[in-house]
């Protein structure tokens, strides 16, 4: 039952599509989530009868009743994923079944319904094939794909809902951050995620809580917010969207555990590959700010980055906290393990390398 053949998607025309000039206009410099396509994969649920009516229409805004349960009690989750131009002018995906597996262990946490695997990259893949002529050209351009779901019961009991909607949107958009290391504030005041919470799935709520953060971050001049564990408030976790890695003066790559605090990022996922199969030796292990700090004024610590979709994979230049500021190497961005693993990722990601994992899949 969990096949393509049986989520065959309704392609439902766009009355007033933006024009080839206006399209160009606004591919000529994206920025980042500002601009979306035309059109928007939709898909509904609703208890005994499961997912149905799967369409490809105009994009446009969701009609929901004010009791929404998501409205009220945030049963909400998505994905980011990206559609790119390859080296051969056909469109390729970065392994689209990773975001999907995720999805559906978001969903199980979330007590959500469970998006099978083939709709989920159906509706992405449908979705990309409709909209291919928004996908920007340029290295650090792409066209990023929010599949979400939403639970859109009108109740107001503390209940799991029993109706849903999968929605997948598209953006074309450039590089996520404009260039360099960037820097970073340690929070101290502030936890993402606790456990037995839900750090370990791509919900809102997790985002949500991370905001007041990151504001405090950029009162203080910085790019990005870090996080501690909540219990101590000492072991580093994730960013305020990305996880993080550290380099030490050995070349060994450093990456805070999972646990059930942290997002299974499938950029980081695909960085631990490429690291082991460079030679690199890497420890999933726990990091303490303390210890990090330590190792940034001894020189242990040579390189520090950020990764994610969005991001991909971004120097970090220099941490800043309540206990002062610390420089990463040059504090420029200038840093070889870092810049070798993301021309790496990126040359697989573009089709510009090969690809021995089978991460690329083609949509066209």
């Amino acid at each position: 039952m969990d096949s393509a053949d049986q989520f065959r998607f309704t392609h439902i025309p766009h009355p007033a599509p933006v024009s080839v000039a206006q399209r160009t206009e606004l591919l000529a410099n994206p920025g980042f989530g500002r601009v979306f396509t035309d059109h928007m994969a939709v898909v509904r649920y609703k208890e005994g009868q499961g997912w149905h009516n799967p369409t490809i229409e105009a994009r446009a805004p969701i009609a929901l009743d004010p009791a929404a349960a998501v409205l009220h009690y945030a049963q909400e989750i998505f994905e980011g994923m990206k559609a790119y131009r390859a080296a051969d002018g056909g469109v390729v995906m970065f392994r689209p079944d990773a975001n999907a597996r995720r999805f559906r262990q978001s969903a199980e946490r979330m007590a959500m319904a469970d998006v099978p695997e083939a709709l989920f990259l159906e509706a992405v893949r449908e979705l990309v094939k409709t909209d291919r002529d928004w996908i920007p050209s340029g290295e650090s351009a792409s066209l990023y794909l929010r599949p979400f779901m939403i639970a859109n019961e009108a109740f107001l009991g503390v209940k799991p809902s029993s109706e849903y909607l999968f929605i997948v949107i598209a953006s074309p958009v450039g590089a996520y951050f404009s260039g360099g290391a960037v820097s970073v504030w340690v929070s101290e005041d502030y936890t993402r995620a606790a456990p037995g919470g839900t750090g370990a799935a791509k919900c809102g709520g997790n985002y949500a809580a991370s905001l007041l953060a990151q504001r405090e971050a950029k009162n203080q001049k910085c790019d990005q917010v870090l996080f501690l564990d909540a219990a101590e408030h000492r072991w580093i976790e994730e960013m305020g969207g990305m996880n993080i890695f550290f380099v030490m003066d050995d070349g060994t790559l450093v990456t805070p555990p999972l646990g059930g605090t942290i997002l299974p990022g499938i950029t980081r996922d695909a960085l631990l590959t490429l690291a082991r199969d460079k030679g690199l030796t890497v420890r999933e292990e726990g990091y303490s700010i303390d210890q990090c700090y330590e190792d940034a004024a001894s020189g242990r610590l040579k390189e520090a980055f950020a990764c994610g979709t969005a991001a991909v994979v971004t120097s970090i230049g220099r941490f800043r906290g309540h206990r002062g500021e610390i420089v990463i190497g040059a504090g420029n961005g200038a840093d070889p393990v870092t810049e070798g693993l993301r021309e790496a990722l990126i040359g697989i990601q573009r089709g510009q390398r090969p690809d021995p994992y089978g991460w690329v899949q083609r949509v066209d």
